[in-house]
């Protein structure tokens, strides 16, 4: 466990910003916080970093107390903050020299390499790049520091398309050289698309945690029905779910793999089926929006975002 947190806290007067967060990184795994602004995670990653003291609670990041040894932390750790500052009067080339004279564990190489695929021009001085061009510069010096740990907040932020392509693909190669990443957005097909796990933050506290793993086989199914409703066969009974049923239309969640369930519903009288992975936006959905409770309204069947498809 690279990173764990117990009970951990911090409150400004009345206003609590983090409350009794318990979360637990595995090593080599990339691990996401995902919630609205203001929901804690920047707190949660300034705490981790030793930045912010706790009001209550601890938090251990390679074995070292994040408050009482935060430069042990700091050394073991790779953080790129929300809106990072760098020397404006200076150029992109001398900031990326100077940060990897800093620090003994930055690749300089590796940093120049990072720039080349992320297409900065690092000749420009940094107060005449774009948002952008200065996430790119901070995210090449981030990327490039071998550490047990990177901590990405907001990554991709202010980046066109073909950048945060690229800088997702960074993300998994840094797992596949063995390092953790915790990686914060408000991004859903980020996290679902890189994340081993994802913790879904809600005013300050820890909402709901979700292995993608597990979520890539869950599925929704929406059928209308020509013959009489359909009761679930019990050696199916453990896998699949009734979400909602009207007298024509039934909604079905599925846990596990649809070989059995579409050998049951082929036996079904139905009119129209369609099947669509339940995603991460509908977890989020669950704890965040709360006009998803109204949706029951329209008809079960055309509730379903995705288009029509036969079975």
């Amino acid at each position: 466990m690279i990173v764990s947190t117990e009970n951990l806290s911090k409150s400004y007067g009345s206003f609590c910003a983090l409350r009794d967060c318990n979360v637990a990184v595995e090593s080599g795994e990339i691990f996401g916080l995902l919630g609205p602004n203001g929901a804690g995670k920047t707190t949660l990653l300034r705490t981790l970093l030793g930045f912010i003291k706790p009001t209550s609670g601890r938090a251990s990041i390679a074995g070292f107390d994040c408050h009482l040894e935060s430069v042990r932390v700091r050394q073991n750790t790779s953080y790129l903050p929300g809106e990072a500052r760098l020397f404006r009067r200076m150029k992109g080339q001398h900031v990326l020299d100077f940060f990897a004279r800093l620090r003994a564990d930055c690749d300089r190489t590796k940093c120049f390499e990072i720039v080349e695929r992320l297409q900065l021009d690092c000749r420009r001085q940094v107060s005449r790049m774009s948002t952008g061009m200065r996430q790119k510069l901070a995210l090449s010096m981030v990327l490039a520091i071998d550490c047990p740990l990177v901590i990405l907040d907001e990554p991709t932020a202010n980046l066109d398309p073909s950048a945060r392509a690229e800088v997702l693909d960074l993300v998994l190669e840094a797992r596949g050289a063995g390092r953790t990443v915790i990686f914060s957005s408000h991004v859903l097909s980020e996290i679902e698309s890189t994340c081993d796990r994802v913790v879904i933050m809600r005013h300050g506290q820890i909402a709901h945690e979700q292995s993608i793993a597990t979520l890539r086989k869950r599925h929704r199914i929406y059928a209308r029905l020509n013959g009489p409703q359909c009761r679930i066969p019990a050696n199916l009974s453990d896998t699949i779910s009734i979400v909602k049923e009207s007298s024509s239309e039934i909604v079905l969640e599925s846990t596990d793999s649809l070989t059995r369930v579409l050998d049951w519903l082929s036996t079904l009288q139905l009119s129209e089926l369609k099947i669509e992975p339940v995603g991460l936006s509908a977890v989020y959905d669950h704890f965040h929006r709360e006009d998803s409770r109204h949706r029951t309204n329209t008809s079960l069947f055309h509730s379903a975002s995705s288009p029509q498809q036969g079975s």
